[in-house]
C-alpha cells in the first residue's frame, strides 16, 4: 500500500510523540524515585532519617507480630556534643556525626537491621529478630569500634575521645503493645546510661518474654 507524504508525516510524527512521551514518563519516573530516595535519605551524615526509620520500625513490627520474633531498639547519643561543638565548631561536629554514623553502620552486619540520624546528635538502631542478649553485643561492638577510632574530644567530661550512651530494649511486638512503647523504652534506658556517668549503654527490662502469653 502507497502512502501519501502526508499520510507519512503523520504516522512519523505519531511515532515520535509515542516515543517522546516514553521518554517523558520514564524521567518523570525516575525524578520521582530520587525524590523519594532524598527525602528519606539524611543530607549530612548520608544515612536513613527518621521518616524512613518510622516506615521501617512500622514494618517490622508488624511482621514480627505476625512471626513472633523479638525487636531490638537501640538508641545512641553522642555525649557532650554541645561541648564538641563549642571547642572544635560546627563544620567539625559534622564530621564527628559523619564518623560516628559510618561507625554504627559498619556495626550492624543484616539487610534488614537499620541505622537512623534520629536528630540532632541522637542516632537510632533497628534490630529485628534480636533478643536482648543480641543486641547487647551489637551495643558492645559499637563501643569497641568506637574507642579504636579515637575521635578527640578534650572537653568531654568522661574521656579525652568521642564516646556514646546507649539504652536499649527488647520487646516482642504484639497488638496488645505499640511501637511507641518500644521506643520509649529504649529512650528511658538512653536516660538511664546518661545519668549513671555516660560512656556505657543500659538496658531497659520493662518488657520481658514471660510478661506476655502466646
Amino acid at each position: 500500500m502507497l502512502y501519501s507524504p502526508l499520510i507519512k508525516w503523520i504516522l512519523l510524527g505519531g511515532i515520535t510523540m509515542a516515543m517522546i512521551t516514553g521518554i517523558l514518563a520514564f524521567k518523570v519516573q525516575q525524578l520521582n524515585q530520587n525524590l523519594k530516595r532524598i527525602s528519606t535519605i539524611d543530607p549530612l551524615t548520608k544515612i536513613p532519617n527518621r521518616l524512613l526509620f518510622n516506615q521501617c520500625i512500622n514494618q517490622e513490627w508488624q511482621r514480627l507480630i505476625r512471626e513472633h520474633e523479638p525487636l531490638s531498639l537501640i538508641m545512641c547519643d553522642v555525649d557532650y556534643f554541645k561541648k564538641y561543638n563549642d571547642k572544635y565548631g560546627h563544620p567539625a561536629g559534622d564530621e564527628c556525626l559523619k564518623k560516628v554514623a559510618n561507625i554504627l553502620s559498619q556495626s550492624v552486619k543484616r539487610s534488614s537491621d537499620l541505622v537512623a540520624r534520629y536528630g540532632g546528635e541522637e542516632f537510632v538502631i533497628i534490630l529485628p529478630k534480636t533478643n536482648a542478649k543480641g543486641a547487647i553485643k551489637v551495643a558492645n561492638n559499637i563501643r569497641d569500634v568506637l574507642q579504636e577510632v579515637k575521635i578527640i574530644h578534650e572537653d568531654s567530661q568522661v574521656s579525652k575521645y568521642v564516646t556514646l550512651s546507649l539504652g536499649i530494649a527488647t520487646m516482642i511486638p504484639h497488638s496488645s503493645l505499640s511501637i511507641q512503647e518500644l521506643i520509649n523504652s529504649a529512650d528511658q534506658a538512653l536516660y538511664s546510661a546518661k545519668n549513671q556517668g555516660r560512656d556505657r549503654y543500659c538496658y531497659n527490662p520493662t518488657f520481658s518474654y514471660s510478661d506476655l502469653d502466646y
